[in-house]
């Protein structure tokens, strides 16, 4: 491994560092979380494909990997920028460093870096893309990134979604392991029936709705309203996942074919698919919203709820039909949070419920959900 990395930013700004993870180049867009912890969870968050993360909180690694707290299938993020990376971690949970997780899934980091004076940069000029290197010049590295596609340029969600429809089965608590025959049992006393639309769904969404009795099928970003209906749901949810939804009018497509005949939740691009659906455009926001404690008032009741984030891209809401009203917004910036159907059983909502940032805070959204499949609006 060599002694030396470096990020390189789009505009030729050159961080360097230790290298972290695999000895190899990435590249992508660069943004920065405040989240203090999940680490493991955000490096499997499917909404951050196609990004190279920036964890403001100057230590991590510190409690090592835990193979079982994630969040899809693999590593999805580029790359990993941190101040300090622990080398020696402690918790009884885990099997690895934060180091070899990333080494193990060829995704190269950087550790050593000023990821105050980054984050101040990036919050002053706007994310931008950049390349993680250990193996090139930082003329090499910028040349190499100026020659590649930017972000707002890809379908991120093709990348991330499931290639076939499949049934989730039910999670159990860390460290136990269901045996098939149970796994079946759970399955068949399923009170209700959901379909999840993966645009790069989160495993807790799906654990969430098992535990409250119902049986999850995870089906192609693509899916038609045809497919769904095909499946009988009992509620639909269309799922977070990266990249701008303005690519994602098959989605918008199937919303429109939904409405009056399955109750709707989006959650994040679900969200930003839903108001798309109905009249509004989306815009990129100059950082984005990322971290673990972004706080939302929801405009009937007047509370504030502190929420987990992670999302470039913004709702609109001056384009809304009349059908559908603003239910939240970000007390920070003012930005469109919830969306609420006036008639028809369909909300949805920015931030992320399943991240579960209290640890419980904002898991009423999925209760509220089955409420309306019970017929309860």
């Amino acid at each position: 491994m060599t002694a030396k990395a470096l990020l390189v930013l789009q505009d030729g700004t050159v961080f360097s560092g230790k290298p972290l993870g695999a000895p190899a180049h990435s590249h992508g867009e660069v943004v920065f979380s405040t989240a203090m912890t999940g680490y493991q969870e955000m490096l499997t968050d499917p909404s951050f494909a196609g990004q190279v993360l920036v964890l403001t909180y100057p230590l991590a690694g510190n409690y090592g990997i835990n193979p079982e707290a994630v969040e899809s299938k693999r590593i999805q993020v580029r790359g990993l920028v941190v101040h300090e990376a622990c080398e020696r971690p402690s918790h009884w949970q885990s099997e690895m460093t934060l180091h070899d997780y990333l080494a193990s899934q060829d995704i190269p980091g950087i550790a050593g870096v000023d990821t105050r004076a980054l984050t101040r940069r990036l919050r002053r000029e706007g994310v931008t893309m950049g390349a993680i290197t250990s193996d090139e010049t930082a003329g090499e590295a910028l040349a190499r990134l100026r020659s590649l596609p930017g972000y707002g340029e890809t379908d991120f969600v093709r990348e991330v979604s499931t290639d076939k429809p499949y049934e989730w089965q039910p999670y159990p608590p860390l460290g136990v392991r269901l045996q098939p025959d149970t796994q079946r049992r759970h399955a068949a006393s399923a009170l209700r029936r959901i379909v999840v639309i993966d645009s790069g769904v989160k495993y807790n969404i799906m654990r969430l709705l098992a535990a409250r009795g119902c049986r999850v099928t995870a089906l192609p970003s693509h899916a038609s309203a045809d497919d769904v209906l095909s499946h009988k749901p009992d509620g639909v949810v269309f799922s977070p996942g990266p990249g701008d939804p303005a690519f994602l009018d098959y989605q918008v497509a199937t919303v429109k074919q939904l409405i009056g005949r399955a109750p709707v939740l989006g959650i994040c691009l679900g969200h930003q698919v839903l108001g798309r659906a109905f009249g509004a455009r989306t815009f990129k926001l100059k950082f984005g919203h990322r971290g673990a404690n972004h706080p939302v008032r929801d405009l009937e009741t007047g509370r504030v709820h502190i929420t987990a984030q992670n999302h470039g891209y913004a709702v609109d809401p001056d384009g809304l039909s009349a059908d559908i009203e603003v239910s939240q917004v970000h007390l920070n910036d003012g930005t469109c949070e919830g969306l609420r159907h006036r008639t028809e059983p369909v909300i949805s909502i920015q931030y992320h419920s399943e991240a579960s940032p209290g640890p419980l805070d904002n898991v009423y959204v999925f209760d509220r959900f089955v409420q309306m499949m019970d017929g309860d609006r």
